[in-house]
């Protein structure tokens, strides 16, 4: 997948005239439309309903960029809000930048002001390499990610440069003001139409977000963990397409519980071939500095080299799309909503900050730890930023959402699906030469998500029963009635194998004596003394990743 920069020509410092730089491969290029000049990349799904609103009419020819610049062109940002798909555009309007991210933020955009100008870019590194910008280390995006794991908002590692919101367009004025627009935010329905016990509705729609998102004339990959959100992809994927569908699977050399049984059961009831990927530790520890690097934000998952892994594996067999069933959790209910229920319930603080605080809580990543993890400058420079839980509050507080379960919902769609999940596959794919899709992001299923009652989403302690219910039939009930248990990746063997000597000579090299953390207490962690804390390996595995990504953008303090 390309990758562009678009920022001002070096004769024209006012940055009213902008050109396509160090973005190698842009298929169609800078493109002129009426009166307006665009680049970006795009994936298009109801690309003939948008045709069908065109006149005069796109050329049948035209790529998916090209044709939302049409529909830029003829019907404005309401045009653009009707695109169902996956898009980062740049559009030079007048003397402005436009910049559009799609509904639930597939893809990624980033912009930065320097020297009285604007640039934007689809790549965080592309654009941190711009000359005229002048920035460092951003310590507010290392409390974040060690509390989270992946940064929840417009903050980026970086200061001076912003991330563009999910569903947003901002227009870059050269005065330097922002102007901020909403393609599209979920709702929750005042008269709940979603009351759809049975998930035949539900089901309609899923069917539809498979179809469009499955490659015409050629075989499709599918991601599958044994999950019910991963099995009910395949199972649909297989039913509708007329081409081959294979699926992929993750396993590990390492006597940790698995679920390949549950994604064999999967493969066979939906007759699909499957592939199963074992990945070793050593491969976990030849390919993690390289896999990091490929991302705008460091990711806290262990499973993001053998994700890569997968992709390449899928490339190799021809596939140029490969679906997953990533969406379920944040759409329609996930493991940390129940906790939060029942701190609602105990509670003594009222106050939305309490409730964003729990929030952060629940990640159970190194947010206990920062007093001791974080240098003494480090820990000083943040006591005068605002805290970690500002991002949240408009989710978590009073606004279009009323009940408890759907303010979670959303917060977790907004944060962890937007900055987090969504981005890490479409880098990763993108990366081995191929597009990941994922139909429960499908914008026409989270708006029904939303017009359901809660007590059809968490019923009980049912999670996500609806959506259950909605593939009931299409799956074994082993699959469906099953507790999400989520794949058990064995970090802590990696690192006390094969990882060890690359998280020592990372961690204690003179290149991570940026000031950052206490060198006493990432030696500590190291030697495991006193067993350490809870969770031990899943926290040195975030603080590794951080340090690797931090030494691939070459980042000081």
């Amino acid at each position: 997948m390309s990758r562009f920069i678009v920022r001002p020509r070096t004769a024209d410092p006012a940055g009213h005239d902008w050109e396509l730089v160090d973005g190698p491969g842009v298929a169609d290029g800078p493109l002129t439309v009426g009166g307006f000049t665009a680049v970006g990349e795009a994936t298009v799904f109801n690309g003939a309903a948008l045709r069908r609103r065109l006149s005069p009419p796109a050329p049948e020819s035209c790529s998916d960029t090209e044709l939302l610049v049409h529909v830029y062109d003829q019907h404005g940002l309401p045009g653009v809000a009707e695109a169902d798909g996956m898009f980062a555009m740049v559009v030079s309007d007048g003397d402005d930048l436009v910049l559009l991210r799609d509904h639930v933020g597939a893809r990624t955009l980033f912009y930065a002001r320097a020297g009285g100008s604007w640039a934007a870019a689809s790549s965080l590194r592309a654009l941190a390499s711009w000359p005229a910008l002048d920035t460092g280390l951003d310590v507010r995006a290392v409390r974040s990610f060690l509390t989270l794991a992946y940064l929840p908002g417009a903050e980026t590692f970086f200061r001076g440069i912003r991330e563009v919101g999910p569903g947003r367009c901002l227009r870059l004025r050269t005065d330097g003001d922002i102007d901020e627009s909403v393609l599209w935010e979920p709702v929750e329905a005042e008269d709940p139409l979603g009351a759809d016990p049975g998930g035949s509705r539900l089901r309609e729609l899923l069917e539809e977000a498979t179809i469009r998102r499955l490659p015409e004339a050629e075989p499709v990959g599918v991601l599958l963990s044994g999950g019910v959100d991963s099995s009910l992809v395949t199972a649909l994927a297989a039913k509708f397409h007329d081409e081959p569908v294979t699926a992929y699977s993750i396993g590990f050399d390492s006597d940790t519980p698995n679920e390949l049984a549950y994604s064999g059961l999967v493969a066979a009831h939906c007759n699909v071939e499957r592939r199963v990927l074992t990945v070793p530790g050593t491969s976990i520890a030849e390919r993690m500095a390289e896999t990091v690097a490929l991302l705008d934000c460091p990711v806290g998952d262990p499973l993001t080299v053998p994700n890569l892994l997968l992709a390449q594996e899928a490339a190799r067999d021809g596939h140029s799309v490969i679906l997953n069933g990533e969406g379920g959790d944040p759409v329609f209910g996930g493991p940390k909503n129940l906790p939060m229920l029942i701190f609602e319930l105990m509670r003594d603080d009222p106050s939305v900050q309490a409730r964003a605080a729990a929030y952060l809580s629940s990640y159970r990543k190194c947010l206990d730890d920062l007093p001791t993890l974080l240098s003494e400058d480090v820990l000083s420079e943040l006591e005068i930023t605002a805290p970690s839980t500002e991002v949240l509050l408009p989710y978590l507080g009073p606004g279009q959402m009323r009940s408890l379960l759907n303010k979670l919902l959303h917060t977790n769609l907004r944060t962890k699906g937007a900055h987090h999940i969504l981005t890490k596959v479409e880098r990763l794919t993108a990366a081995s030469g191929v597009e990941g899709r994922a139909p429960l992001f499908d914008r026409a299923v989270i708006d029904h998500s939303f017009a359901i009652p809660p007590e059809l989403k968490l019923h009980g302690t049912t999670e996500k029963w609806i959506l259950k219910q909605s593939v009931r039939d299409l799956l074994p009930s082993t699959i469906v009635d099953r507790p999400k248990s989520g794949m058990r990746v064995p970090v802590q063997q990696w690192l006390d194998g094969p990882l060890r000597d690359l998280a020592h000579d990372v961690l204690l090299s003179g290149d991570a004596d940026r000031g950052l953390f206490r060198r006493d207490t990432i030696r500590a962690w190291l030697r495991k003394d006193g067993s350490l804390l809870p969770r031990h390996g899943g926290k040195l595995w975030l603080v590794l990743t951080l340090e690797l990504w931090l030494q691939s953008f070459e980042v000081g303090q």
